[in-house]
């Protein structure tokens, strides 16, 4: 009923020329509520009619139509809005995972294109793009006043084709240009690999591929790590996630949740509130957990990590979310265009909204700037001279087993190894160093008495689909 009424209303405003002649027989029959909303319709027939009459240039009819639905609908958040027949099908490919541009997932606030992630191993990404960066300008033309469509537009082109968006970034004193080819976004959504005895699980997106390729990326890192029983803990890093479908991130959560909520949606009314719960089955078997959240990390990705928090399956280690906690439902009002509309707000398992808020994590760990280099001013190697008990002379020695010696030689490689990733990502050997600890005393989930969740009452349609724009 609801994609039947918002058709509707398209279909009204698409008519309002014939508004405009009926609208005073029409008013005669309509009391209370009704008259103003058809006073306001024939408003919009005459202001339609001044433009089509008297505006400079002979303007295009339906443009002028779908510019008026789009700005009805950025008006109620950004999230909303109207998707033409080119944005309707560019959202059904990036959904499907692959699709032309930069690789940066996008939002608007008070009028600027401000970044909420870029996607891994994409132009925006090596060229050095973070999360929080407004882009001002593309090619030197600039992007205020457009609506986010318009300013998504400008950054695709043809592959290959250069381009340079100018950055507005906090802590630094100017603007500043960035130069990149675009180039064709093929996601990939999971990557994994081991660190030491933990798994890392690097979830980039949640598209239709999600789950599955997660399934499979787990089974081939446990394998490589020696079986589940040499395992110490999985890694999900969900840093500069920035989303994607709603089912998914409850498959996800729902691999490694036993049983309880995994997140509620409500509405409007209370029968347009849903909620989902996990099924038996835990792909971790009750491994520790730790989840990697920033600022990049929006929507089903704060999903995941609240589900997680709250069920106390996983500590969450990292910095603030992003804080987008809306459900957005893709409404087709024609054949081959659509609506994108918020309908309902997420709430975690314990009753927090997502939304404005984020997720909070458990251990605040903020990922240090790399610190740049000047070649003329290298500073000195360390000295390779070491101080023990062995490097004495006539120190007794230790008699142990060849087994033993390999078993000390090889945890000393994973200590340097651990030690060594902190220079690359200091956020994720954090994470691998807490799972050491969480392993060292034994720690597993089905120890923990699962967090208490609120009822939620009613059914009712819940969003299938939160992606932000992409460029």
């Amino acid at each position: 009923m609801k994609h039947y009424l918002i058709a509707g209303l398209g279909g009204v405003l698409a008519g309002a020329l014939v508004t405009t002649q009926l609208a005073g027989p029409l008013l005669a029959q309509e009391t209370g509520r009704s008259a103003p909303i058809y006073e306001q319709l024939e408003l919009f027939g005459n202001v339609f009619e001044r433009i089509r009459a008297d505006y400079v240039e002979a303007p295009d009819d339906k443009e002028l139509i779908e510019a008026a639905i789009n700005g009805m609908l950025t008006s109620l958040d950004p999230h909303s809005g109207f998707l033409s027949a080119d944005d309707y099908s560019d959202m059904q490919t990036q959904t499907r995972g692959s699709f032309g541009g930069l690789g940066i997932e996008v939002s608007q606030e008070e009028g600027m294109v401000k970044v909420v992630a870029p996607i891994d191993d994409t132009p925006a990404a090596n060229a050095g793009v973070e999360p929080g960066d407004f882009i001002t300008h593309v090619n030197g033309e600039s992007l205020l006043g457009l609506t986010l469509d318009q300013a998504v537009d400008m950054m695709r082109g043809p592959i290959g084709s250069e381009i340079t968006i100018t950055i507005l970034r906090e802590g630094e004193t100017e603007p500043f240009d960035l130069s990149m080819a675009r180039d064709t976004i093929k996601l990939t959504v999971v990557r994994s690999r081991v660190e030491g005895h933990a798994v890392v699980l690097r979830v980039s997106t949640f598209n239709d591929e999600t789950y599955d390729t997660l399934l499979a990326e787990l089974e081939s890192a446990v394998e490589e790590a020696g079986g589940i029983d040499r395992v110490t803990g999985f890694v999900l890093d969900l840093r500069n996630n920035p989303g994607g479908l709603l089912n998914q991130a409850i498959s996800v959560s729902d691999a490694f949740l036993d049983a309880g909520e995994i997140v509620s949606t409500r509405g409007r009314s209370s029968d347009e509130s849903e909620r989902w719960n996990a099924e038996t089955g835990d792909l971790a078997q009750g491994k520790p957990m730790v989840v990697l959240v920033n600022g990049g990390s929006a929507s089903a990705s704060e999903i995941v990590a609240g589900a997680l928090q709250d069920h106390r399956r996983a500590i969450v280690v990292g910095e603030k979310s992003f804080g987008k906690g809306s459900v957005q439902t893709v409404m087709p009002v024609t054949a081959d265009s659509a609506i994108r509309l918020t309908t309902a707000r997420y709430f975690t398992p314990s009753g927090r909204s997502i939304q404005a808020l984020g997720i909070q994590p458990d251990i605040l760990v903020a990922q240090p700037r790399p610190v740049p280099t000047d070649d003329e001013d290298e500073p000195r190697s360390e000295s390779s001279f070491s101080r023990s008990e062995a490097d004495l002379r006539g120190a007794l020695g230790n008699d142990v087993s060849d087994e033993l010696r390999q078993q000390m030689e090889e945890e000393a490689a994973e200590l340097e190894a651990t030690a060594a990733l902190r220079d690359e990502d200091y956020q994720l050997a954090y994470a691998v160093d807490v799972l050491k600890g969480l392993a060292a005393v034994n720690f597993r989930a089905d120890q923990v008495p699962a967090a208490e969740t609120p009822a939620v009452t009613g059914e009712g349609a819940g969003g299938d689909d939160d992606a932000a724009d992409r460029g």
